[in-house]
């Protein structure tokens, strides 16, 4: 297939915006009603909800819902050595990277006898959520065990659809397992979120909930987060993207295979490339149709093209430009020198410098998140790392003469405000002290 080729500078102002909009969220009233039904239904019956909604909705019949250690074993065996070795290659380069990013604490002495703190605690209970649907994806459950266990959040609850067989796929039970998960759950879709977010009386309830879905997934976490009762949630989530900026230098199959790679998660997936290269971007088109003769997705990949595109740009800063507005979820930037070009990019997901560094190490073993903001919410919001499973507090403390020297300032500002209460609660103790 040809994908649609375009010149930027011929576009208008509407035009691009237009080439630039992502594809439709299925997100409307009912979804919203059904995830309603399927959350208020599981709150009130609980285990028999969940299995009651996973026969109907996944066609699987099952008598227990947790992972037995049994279970965890034959999954494992299930996989060669090769598999075992990839995954736990890559949880090491997961937990190193992670590891790096747990904070110090903060003791600042504001002045004398005044003593502020920041410490971190992490999230008592947190659900995870990996989807298996047209792909298992033992690559999530990585991505998530491993910055949950290091944040040292005490329950650690993972949830993944069964296969029809009533089993989880083994890879991503081995995965979680080694990544330091023990509390697996064969629960899927919107149900899943529900029996993580409210508990029932096998699911333990957690306080967040993590991870990717498709659009019941990503509207039953919007609706738990909105309840006081439910849990929050990581971030806001739409259909997987990657927009590449390639120059002249570039080798067409590379950037084709990296298109091609993330198109294949889904139809509403979105490609998009940026260059300065005619040649380049006529190159990219024909190697796309070649490949894509090779790979066995080849049809949702075919429907993810239909909504793509390859822009022509007079030079690769105005293809930084575009890319800062657009705010991809993976950025790739195969360009000469690529490095220097960092400091211009301020929106997005998760960047993938030069011509070695293909969007499938990010999504794999290279020990960066692969859970990330889509949608242009990289404009707004961090990929995931072990800050989301923390919660960060501040500490005070006076000592006697730090107090006599800041009380008063206090008692002042209270009443600039009208707050007598807050002014005193300062001056009782001032005068306690002879002040």
């Amino acid at each position: 297939m040809s994908l649609p080729r375009y010149q930027w500078r011929t576009l208008s102002t509407v035009e691009r915006q237009e080439l630039m909009q992502r594809p439709a969220v299925r997100s409307n009233t009912r979804i919203a009603a059904d995830v309603a039904a399927i959350i208020e239904q599981v709150r009130r019956d609980g285990d028999d909800a969940v299995r009651a909604l996973t026969a109907t909705l996944d066609g699987v019949a099952l008598d227990a819902l947790q992972v037995t250690a049994e279970e965890i074993v034959a999954a494992r065996d299930a996989l060669s050595d090769t598999d075992r070795n990839a995954i736990t290659a890559a949880i090491a380069n997961i937990q190193r990277f992670h590891k790096a990013q747990i904070p110090a604490p903060i003791r600042v002495e504001t002045q004398p006898g005044v003593i502020c703190e920041r410490i971190a605690r992490p999230i008592e209970a947190v659900g995870l959520y990996v989807p298996a649907g047209t792909a298992p994806l033992p690559s999530a459950a990585m991505m998530l065990a491993v910055p949950a266990t290091l944040a040292g959040c005490d329950t650690r609850v993972l949830c993944s659809p069964p296969r029809k067989d009533g089993s989880l796929d083994p890879a991503i039970v081995f995965a979680a397992y080694a990544a330091g998960i023990t509390q697996m759950f064969k629960i899927g879709g919107a149900q899943a979120i529900a029996a993580m977010a409210y508990g029932t009386a096998t699911v333990p309830k957690v306080s967040k909930v993590f991870g990717p879905g498709n659009a019941y997934v990503t509207a039953a976490k919007m609706h738990v987060a909105a309840d006081a009762a439910g849990a929050a949630q990581d971030m806001p989530a739409g259909p997987s993207e990657v927009l590449v900026i390639a120059d002249a230098h570039a080798d067409a199959d590379f950037v084709a295979t990296d298109l091609l790679s993330q198109a294949e998660h889904g139809a509403d997936s979105q490609v998009i490339l940026l260059t300065d290269s005619a040649a380049l971007l006529e190159s990219v088109n024909s190697a796309i149709e070649r490949f894509l003769q090779m790979l066995n997705r080849s049809d949702l990949i075919r429907a993810a093209l239909d909504h793509s595109a390859l822009i022509e740009v007079p030079s690769i800063d105005d293809a930084i430009a575009i890319s800062n507005q657009y705010a991809p979820e993976h950025l790739i930037v195969n360009t000469t020198n690529a490095r220097t070009l960092l400091p211009k990019i301020r929106n997005a997901g998760s960047v993938f410098l030069g011509s070695l560094t293909p969007e499938s190490l990010g999504d794999y073993c290279s020990g960066t998140n692969h859970v990330l903001p889509t949608y242009g919410y990289a404009r707004n919001y961090s990929g995931l790392g072990i800050d989301q499973f923390l919660l960060q507090m501040t500490v005070q403390e006076a000592t006697p003469d730090g107090f006599a020297t800041i009380g008063p300032i206090a008692a002042t500002l209270a009443r600039l405000e009208g707050l007598s209460a807050h002014a005193l609660a300062v001056d009782v103790r001032l005068a306690q002290a002879g002040q």
